[in-house]
């Protein structure tokens, strides 16, 4: 495992299985993930892929397959946790997947809860942050959006799984998106291999 923290929001768009695959891989590349899951992404993940995240006993085992200390659940209503404040360093925010009314709200500047305070935070302090919406098509409320974002600093990275490694599953699938996260964050990963690059 490598050194570092990382943030992962996950809200309520559809894609649990994005949010799914990628909190493992983060939680086996980072010391630290401190993760934010709204309570539609909640029922969400319950609709899509079977999951109950349950807030009071929060356990990765049911939603990652294994028990990870290191990934802590925060409040989403919790402004008194490290991700809030610009002075808790870390390596950079992924929300996935991120809905069209949380990327309008960061956009425009309104933090009504933990994801948008720490993405806000991300964006004031130069730290990477990372939307995945799965949305379509886009509106013109939402291009204009995501033109904001990126002019701020943001890098957008709609979930458009690649279909060159010919994958057999929804899990390979889902990678190939997973991959390219994890690349951004500079994540060393087998999930797919460099185009045109012999192992």
């Amino acid at each position: 495992m490598s050194t570092g923290r990382v943030v992962l929001a996950v809200t309520g768009a559809s894609g649990a299985i994005y949010a799914q695959r990628l909190a493992k891989h983060l939680a086996e590349g980072f010391d630290e993930v401190y993760l934010m899951v709204s309570n539609q992404a909640i029922d969400v993940a319950m609709t899509e892929i079977a999951v109950a995240i349950n807030r009071k006993s929060f356990d990765t085992t049911s939603w990652l397959g294994k028990k990870y200390l290191n990934v802590h659940l925060l409040d989403e209503k919790d402004y008194f946790t490290p991700p809030a404040s610009g002075s808790f360093r870390h390596d950079g925010m992924v929300i996935c997947p991120c809905s069209m009314g949380t990327a309008g709200r960061i956009a425009n500047g309104i933090s009504n809860d933990l994801v948008t305070r720490s993405a806000d935070v991300c964006l004031k302090e130069r730290r990477p942050l990372i939307l995945v919406p799965r949305e379509m098509p886009w509106n013109l409320i939402h291009l204009r959006n995501m033109t904001l974002l990126a002019e701020a600093g943001a890098v957008i990275m709609p979930a458009s799984p690649a279909w060159y490694q010919k994958p057999k599953s929804l899990e390979d699938l889902a990678d190939t998106v997973v991959a390219r996260i994890l690349q951004q964050l500079g994540v060393q990963h087998n999930l797919m291999p460099q185009w045109m690059v012999e192992d």
